[in-house]
C-alpha cells in the first residue's frame, strides 16, 4: 500500500511536470529566459548545480565571464577540494598500478602465491586447510569436491547443519579463515582490493561536490562514460585509478586526438576490451623473455564477446575464493611438452577494441566503416599490451622483501606480437613495417574523420542541450570541432554560446542521472559530505553505480532510461534520507534557511523559501499544491544501516564477495514511530523529489 501510494504520487507529479514543461514550451516562442534562469541553467549544465550564494556570485562576475572561466580550469584555485582529497583514508589515489597490486591484493591470489613460494604463514595455512575441509564436508555427495579428512570435533560441532548437502555454502564464510586473512593483512600493512574502488568513488563524489572547476568535473563524467571501462572486469579494479587520474582528467578539455590516444594506450582500456591479448597469428615466438610474454599472451583464443573472458576469469576467481566446492589449485608444475598441449587454443587477433573504437569512441555505428575495416584496425593494434596485466605475485613478493614491480600494469608495445603487414583502413593505406605507428595512424585517421566530428558533436549537444539534438546546432558544433582540429574547449564554446543552449526549450529539459541528482542535492542544500560508501550505495540504488556499467556503451543520456516508477521511488527515498540526515557521512543543516521556527502557520513561507533555494522558485502551481497536501501525510524515512549489516559489508569487502543490501523501506504510509514528523525535513525531501528538481 505504501509503495502504491508513493508511486501514484510520483507518477502524478512527473505528469504534472511534463504538462507544465509542454505548456511553457508552447509559450516560449516569443519568450526568453530571465537572467537568473540563465544563470541557473548554466550552473546546472556546466556544473552539478548551484550552491547557496552561487547565483549571486555569477551574477556579480557576469555569465559570459563565468563560462570562460570554467573553460579554463587551470586558472581556477581549488584549495577547498585539495584539502578534502588530502585524506589519510584515500591513499590509493596517488599510487601507481604496481603499488596498488602490492598494497591491495586479492586474498585468494595472495594465498595462492604465498603457497607456491612455500611461504604461507602457519596460522593462515591452518585456517585455509580447515576452510577446505569444511567446504568438502558440506558438499556431501557433490562429486566436484575431492574427499578430505573430517574436521576435528570442535570444528564439526561449530558447523551449522546443512539440510541440503548439494547447496554448498560459501566456504569463505568460515570465520576462522576470515580472521586469519584479516590478521595477515593488518600485520603486513595490506588492504582489501575493494578499497581501491571505494576510494576512487569517494574522490569522484568529493570532486563533483566541492570543486570550483565544475565544467572539468562534468567533462570527466562525460568522457568516463563515453570511454566506459567496467570496474568488475578482472584487473581493471587496479587500473581505473590511473585511468581517471592520468588518462581522462588531463585530457578532458584538450584535443580529442590526445584523449583518444591516451585511452588507446590505457591499460584499463586494453584490459577491458582484451586488446592486451591481441597478437598476430603469424608472430614468431623466438627465444627469451619476449617469447615467454608472447606465449603467455597467446594462450586465450580471442572471441568477439569481450565478456566471455570475464566469465572465465570470474569462475577461476570463484574457485580459490571457495565459491565452488573444490580445493585450492595445486602447486605449479613444470611445463608440459608441446605434444601434451595440443588442445591449447591458438593465438589470434582480438577485434573487440577495434570495433568499439569505431562504433562507440569515434565514427558511430553509422559512421561508414565495414567489417573489413574492423579487421584491419585490429591488426594495427596487435602488440599494444600490458606489463604483468594481473599483477600476479606482486603483493607476495613485496611481503617477502622482494623488489617492487614498478612497471606492473603499465602499457608497452610488443613488436613480436604485432602484425607488421600492410593494412587498408577506411580507404587509406598503412604501409608495412610501421610497428606501433600503425595504431597511431589509425587514431589520427579516426580523430579527423567527418563522421567522428558529427558523432562527438551529437553526443555533446544531447548531453548539454536536450535529448533530441537540434540538427542545425549539431552541424555548427561539428564544424567547430573540425575547424579547431578537435579542440574540445572550442567545441564546447559553440554549444554554450548558441541560441539553442540559451533557449527556454532547453531549460530544465534534461532528466538528471542518479549521480547528477545526488551531487546537485548535496550542493543545493550546502551539505557537508565525506563522499563515503553510504552515498555510493544510494547512487547505485538509483541505477548508476559508479564505474559499474558492464558494456562499453556506458550509461544512457536519454530520459526514457531513467524515468519509471521504481526509479522515481528511489529518488524520493534519497531526497527524504538526505533531508533527514539519514545518510552517514553526509550532514545537512536545514535551519540555516528558515531559522528556529517551523510552526504550522509558517508552512507557506517555508515552502516559498525552500522552493527558492532548491529550484530557484520555478515550480508549477499544481506541483506546489501537491507538495503542500503531502506535508500532512506521515512519510517514514529509510533507517540507517544496522551495525550487523555494516559488519557483513566489511567482511564482504575483505573477501571479495557481493555486498549485502540494506532492507528497503517505503516512503509513504501510516504513521509510525519511524515517521519523519519535522515539517522542514518533509518539505525539503518532497521538493528534492519533485519533477522540477529532477530536471536540469
Amino acid at each position: 500500500m505504501a509503495f502504491l501510494v508513493t508511486a501514484a504520487l510520483l507518477s502524478s507529479m512527473a505528469a504534472i511536470g511534463v504538462r507544465a514543461q509542454h505548456s511553457a514550451k508552447s509559450k516560449s516562442r516569443a519568450a526568453s529566459l530571465s537572467e537568473d534562469q540563465r544563470i541557473l541553467h548554466v550552473l546546472n549544465r556546466l556544473g552539478f548545480g548551484a550552491r547557496p550564494g552561487d547565483v549571486e556570485r555569477v551574477r556579480a562576475m557576469g555569465l559570459e565571464s563565468y563560462i570562460n572561466e570554467q573553460l579554463n580550469p587551470g586558472n581556477i584555485p581549488d584549495t577547498a577540494l585539495e584539502a578534502k582529497l588530502q585524506n589519510k583514508d584515500l591513499p590509493s589515489l596517488a599510487m601507481s598500478t604496481a603499488e596498488l597490486y602490492e598494497k591491495y591484493p586479492q586474498p585468494g591470489q595472495l594465498v595462492r602465491q604465498l603457497e607456491r613460494r612455500s611461504d604461507l604463514p602457519g596460522g593462515l595455512a591452518d585456517a585455509r586447510d580447515n576452510k577446505v575441509k569444511v567446504a568438502n564436508k558440506n558438499t556431501g555427495a557433490n562429486e566436484i569436491a575431492t574427499p578430505q579428512a573430517s574436521p576435528d570435533a570442535k570444528t564439526a560441532q561449530a558447523m551449522p547443519a546443512n539440510p541440503n548437502p548439494l547447496a554448498a555454502p560459501n566456504p569463505q564464510n568460515n570465520e576462522a579463515y576470515r580472521k586469519a586473512v584479516r590478521d595477515y593483512y593488518q600485520q603486513n600493512g595490506l588492504q582489501p582490493p575493494q578499497r581501491i574502488t571505494v576510494e576512487l568513488q569517494t574522490a569522484r563524489i568529493l570532486r563533483a561536490v566541492y570543486s570550483e572547476r565544475q565544467l572539468q568535473e562534468v567533462m570527466v563524467d562525460f568522457w568516463t562514460n563515453h570511454f566506459n571501462v567496467f570496474v568488475g572486469k578482472g584487473a581493471d579494479r587496479y587500473m581505473l585509478t590511473s585511468y581517471d587520474r592520468d588518462t581522462i582528467r588531463p585530457n578532458s578539455l584538450g584535443k580529442f586526438y590526445d584523449l583518444l590516444k591516451a585511452t588507446a594506450e590505457s591499460p584499463a582500456m586494453l584490459f577491458y576490451l582484451d586488446n592486451f591479448q591481441s597478437v598476430s597469428p603469424n608472430a614468431q615466438a623466438g627465444n627469451g623473455a619476449a617469447a615467454r610474454r608472447l606465449q603467455q599472451a597467446s594462450r586465450i583464443q580471442m572471441e568477439r564477446d569481450p565478456f566471455r573472458e570475464l566469465m572465465r576469469e570470474s569462475r577461476r576467481n570463484a574457485e580459490f575464493r571457495g565459491r565452488l566446492p573444490q580445493q585450492l589449485p595445486p602447486p605449479v608444475k613444470a611445463p608440459q611438452p608441446a605434444a601434451q598441449n595440443q588442445n591449447r587454443p591458438k593465438r589470434g587477433i582480438n577485434e573487440n577494441y577495434a570495433r568499439e573504437l569505431m562504433e562507440l569512441h569515434t565514427l558511430g555505428v553509422d559512421g561508414g566503416y565495414t567489417q573489413k575495416d574492423v579487421q584491419e584496425v585490429a591488426r594495427c593494434f596487435t602488440g599494444w599490451t600490458i606489463v604483468q596485466p594481473r599483477g600476479a605475485g606482486a603483493a607476495a613478493a613485496a611481503v617477502m622483501g622482494g623488489a617492487a614491480r614498478d612497471n606492473a600494469g603499465t602499457f608497452y608495445f610488443a613488436p613480436r606480437m604485432h602484425d607488421d603487414g600492410e593494412k587498408i583502413v577506411l580507404g587509406q593505406k598503412i604501409p608495412a613495417g610501421g610497428g606501433m605507428k600503425d595504431g597511431l595512424m589509425v587514431l589520427d585517421i579516426l580523430a579527423h574523420h567527418p563522421s567522428t566530428a558529427r558523432f562527438i558533436a551529437t553526443k555533446l549537444v544531447r548531453h548539454f542541450v536536450m535529448d533530441t539534438p537540434p540538427p542545425g546546432l549539431v552541424d555548427r558544433v561539428a564544424a567547430a570541432f573540425t575547424k579547431s582540429d578537435g579542440d574540445i574547449r572550442e567545441t564546447l564554446k559553440a554549444i554554450f554560446f548558441s541560441p539553442e543552449f540559451n533557449s527556454p526549450e532547453a531549460y530544465r529539459a534534461k532528466i538528471k542521472r542518479p549521480f547528477e541528482l545526488t551531487i546537485s542535492a548535496v550542493r543545493t542544500l550546502g551539505a557537508e559530505t565525506t563522499g563515503g560508501p553510504q552515498l555510493h550505495q544510494w547512487i547505485a540504488r538509483m541505477g548508476e553505480p559508479l564505474y559499474g556499467y558492464q558494456t562499453p556503451n556506458g550509461y544512457s543520456d536519454l530520459a526514457e532510461n531513467w524515468v519509471n516508477t521504481g526509479a522515481l521511488l528511489e529518488r524520493l527515498n534519497f531526497g527524504l534520507a538526505l533531508a533527514s540526515n539519514r545518510i552517514p557521512g553526509t550532514k545537512v543543516n536545514l535551519r540555516r534557511f528558515v531559522g528556529d521556527t517551523s510552526s504550522e502557520a509558517d508552512k507557506p513561507r517555508m515552502m516559498d523559501q525552500f522552493l527558492s533555494v532548491i529550484v530557484g522558485g520555478d515550480i508549477s502551481p499544481r506541483t506546489k499544491e501537491t507538495l503542500m497536501k503531502q506535508l500532512d501525510e506521515q512519510i517514514p524515512a529509510p533507517p540507517p544501516p544496522s551495525k550487523k549489516l555494516e559488519e557483513e559489508k566489511d567482511a564482504a569487502m575483505l573477501l571479495g564477495t557481493p555486498l549485502p543490501e540494506a532492507p528497503r523501506q517505503p516512503v509513504a504510509g501510516p504513521a509510525s514511530q519511524a515517521a519523519v514528523t519535522d515539517t522542514v525535513t518533509k518539505m525539503v525531501g518532497l521538493i528534492l523529489g519533485s519533477p522540477e528538481f529532477q530536471r536540469q
